[in-house]
């Protein structure tokens, strides 16, 4: 008698997590068919639910998005100048003719100067491809929870992710945390492939995924290597020995795509490349350790805005309730008590489990991505904007998707029910909470978020107290708790797509929340209010409150007077400047003659210009203006050799070290007109012999 031995699927293994699914193998399909019903094992809903959530998130990122402009200008005037040079786009300069790079690695730009090249520069070719990372971010989330969790846990946890206000914010916009995101959630999922298999070929792609994550957003990237390489080194299949060299490996798949880009520079001489903003002198580590690096921690950011030696945060309020506050809470915070809950009784209910367990490994992966990242955006001193939070939206995602799954098949235990009803009781206070913060803005939300959340906590008691009851009811009631605890950010994420954004420094959310004004939105006492564009001319400029500083420029570029900083202060340097006919008009005559059409001070007003024009405008100082680049000499030079013709005066740091200088002598050697409102100064028609 001959004995068969079939070798178990990795579904089927004890310690998969809690949703273990085996079957026969699947017989051959039609290869549409099988696209629509996916695995075998799954239920037939699965696979359509799945198309149905990625075609609702690309409608949420993509509906509208041209009205949002340029979005941020900065990027956009960096993606223009890569779309025509190809020098510009390795560097990430800001402009085509190669003066400075912006201040991050430019990876998160290659994607958007490609697809402006192919398209075209203009909105849609600059953030679409944001907006399909986001997409895709949602799907690979949903993948990684479904290989080890039920179809359901990954249903919520995408559809939570998708929903998150800050996610539909930035998959809206053209920062470099989109890319970000995917390249991690990514990551993610090759980590869970390693821990299912213990290849090394999984672990050095979730290396060099990260690796790729730093050449979009540097330091940022990092904070999930400590939760990656622990549950790894704790939970991976290998033998201890052979973990810690698979992990040794992915340490250097990590350094090389992380690393490429920087060694590529530095060997680059400095006079065959554009200056490297925002560093203070024209170097990739001093950008790395600096003001993108240890500088976020410490405060202590050279060439920041606030200036050298900062100790305290300018950025906020500091603390373990940071992520809670006026500025962050309503970004992320809806879902993060529960994920939490779910992270702490998880890893009690899985204490005792086999060492590869799979559901405490999917908990530690992700809550110690959550713990991490949090832990040092509440506790980071420097440069640390609420939009930032969007890193900690897979992870409370991840979490709440499989806390759920796993406590709802244990509902019927008194443990079980208790943590599910803790979790859904602290959701619906802390959105409650959050409602109130905003309580002229659809004031129905909140009655029906409490009553529904209220109403789910008693289907938990009654799901315990009646363990019998059937079935179908039951998906039923967890179907809609699922509604009620993703009901309120869903409306912040809609209204958030209903409303354009620009500037440095986007908030998620309705135009009538309040705060101290981190974020734009329609002024406030604090930096950044007043981002929404007016009148469309989506070069990031938007007309705020006086009273504060974050004020745009006034009507016409006129830089008149007011409370609040204009078009020179800290509102020009986070919503640019407005740019009219008439300037346009003189910065297009005779371009063809100058390597810059204009120079003035700070890269957003740079920006502004320079996609009004579509010529390269120099950013004197980089993106605070606070750079050293270029020195009075250089700039005396390029305006002697005719390289060009306008100084624009005003700008963030255009009365302070070189940038002032700078202005300084401008102002001494050359006649001031009036040009659209803005004081314009022709570099070609100077009044004294000095000047040239």
């Amino acid at each position: 008698m001959t004995a068969t031995v079939v070798a178990p699927s990795p579904a089927a293994s004890p310690t998969t997590g809690d949703d273990t699914r085996s079957g026969p193998p699947p017989e051959p399909r039609h290869a549409l068919r099988r696209l629509w019903r996916g695995p075998d094992r799954d239920p037939a809903w699965v696979r359509p639910a799945l198309f149905a959530l990625l075609a609702a998130t690309a409608l949420l990122y993509i509906w509208n998005l041209s009205a949002s402009g340029w979005a941020n200008g900065y990027y956009s005037a960096a993606v223009q100048a890569g779309s025509k040079s190809w020098k510009a786009f390795f560097f990430g300069s800001t402009d085509s003719s190669n003066f400075i790079t912006v201040d991050k690695i430019p990876g998160s730009l290659w994607i958007m100067e490609l697809s402006a090249r192919v398209f075209g520069l203009n909105s849609w070719s600059i953030l679409v491809p944001q907006a399909l990372e986001g997409v895709a971010a949602v799907g690979i989330l949903f993948t990684t929870i479904k290989r080890w969790f039920s179809p359901a846990a990954a249903l919520f946890a995408g559809a939570a992710l998708a929903l998150t206000p800050v996610a539909t914010l930035m998959f809206r916009f053209n920062n470099p945390d989109a890319l970000l995101v995917l390249l991690l959630v990514g990551a993610a999922y090759a980590l869970t492939r390693a821990l299912e298999s213990g290849r090394t070929s999984w672990l050095l792609l979730v290396g060099s995924l990260v690796g790729f994550g730093f050449l979009a957003k540097m330091l940022q990237a990092l904070l999930v290597l400590p939760a990656f390489g622990l549950v790894y080194l704790f939970a991976g299949p290998p033998k201890l020995g052979r973990r810690i060299r698979q992990l040794l490996l992915a340490g250097a798949a990590f350094f090389v795509s992380a690393t490429w880009w920087i060694v590529a520079v530095e060997l680059t001489p400095a006079g065959s490349r554009p200056y490297i903003g925002g560093s203070q002198n024209n170097s990739v580590l001093n950008l790395m350790f600096g003001y993108n690096g240890f500088g976020r921690l410490t405060g202590n950011e050279t060439g920041s805005v606030g200036g050298a030696g900062t100790t305290g945060s300018q950025w906020g309020p500091t603390g373990w309730n940071r992520l809670f506050n006026t500025e962050m809470g309503s970004q992320i915070s809806w879902l993060l008590p529960a994920a939490l809950i779910f992270l702490v009784a998880g890893l009690v209910y899985t204490w005792r489990r086999p060492r590869t367990d799979r559901t405490r490994a999917a908990l530690i992966l992700w809550g110690g991505w959550l713990v991490v990242t949090g832990i040092t955006f509440s506790y980071g001193q420097g440069i640390i904007h609420p939009y930032y939070t969007v890193a900690l939206a897979p992870a409370i995602a991840a979490l709440v998707g499989i806390g759920a799954a796993t406590f709802w098949r244990r509902r019927s235990t008194a443990a079980g029910s208790l943590v599910l009803a803790a979790a859904i009781g602290a959701t619906t206070y802390w959105t409650y909470d959050l409602l109130q913060r905003t309580p002229a803005w659809n004031p129905w939300l909140t009655p029906v978020v409490v009553i529904g959340g209220l109403a789910a906590v008693a289907a938990v008691a009654v799901a315990f107290a009646l363990p019998r009851v059937r079935s179908g009811l039951l998906h039923v009631v967890a179907l809609a708790t699922a509604v009620v605890m993703l009901a309120a950010p869903a409306a912040y994420s809609l209204s958030t797509a209903a409303s354009p954004h620009s500037g440095a420094i986007p908030s998620a959310g309705p135009a009538s929340l309040g705060g101290n004004g981190f974020g734009p939105r329609g002024g406030g006492a604090g930096f950044g209010g007043g981002a929404r564009p007016a009148g469309g001319n989506g070069f990031g400029a938007a007309p705020g409150n006086a009273g504060g500083f974050g004020g745009g420029p006034a009507a016409g570029g006129a830089t008149g007077p007011g409370r609040g900083f204009r078009g020179g202060g800290i509102g020009g340097l986070l919503n640019g400047a407005t740019v009219n006919t008439a300037l346009t008009k003189a910065l297009d005559a005779d371009s063809t003659k100058y390597r810059w059409v204009a120079a003035t001070v700070g890269a957003a007003n740079a920006a502004s210009y320079q996609l009004a024009a579509r010529q390269a405008v120099m950013a004197i100082g980089g993106f605070n203006g606070t750079d050293p680049a270029p020195t009075l000499t250089q700039f005396q030079q390029y305006v002697g050799a005719g390289e060009i013709h306008y100084f624009i005066a005003g700008g963030m740091g255009s009365s302070s070290g070189t940038a002032g200088q700078i202005t300084t002598w401008v102002a001494n050697h050359f006649t001031a007109t009036t040009i659209g409102g803005l004081t314009v100064y022709d570099l070609t028609a100077p009044t004294s012999a000095v000047a040239s």
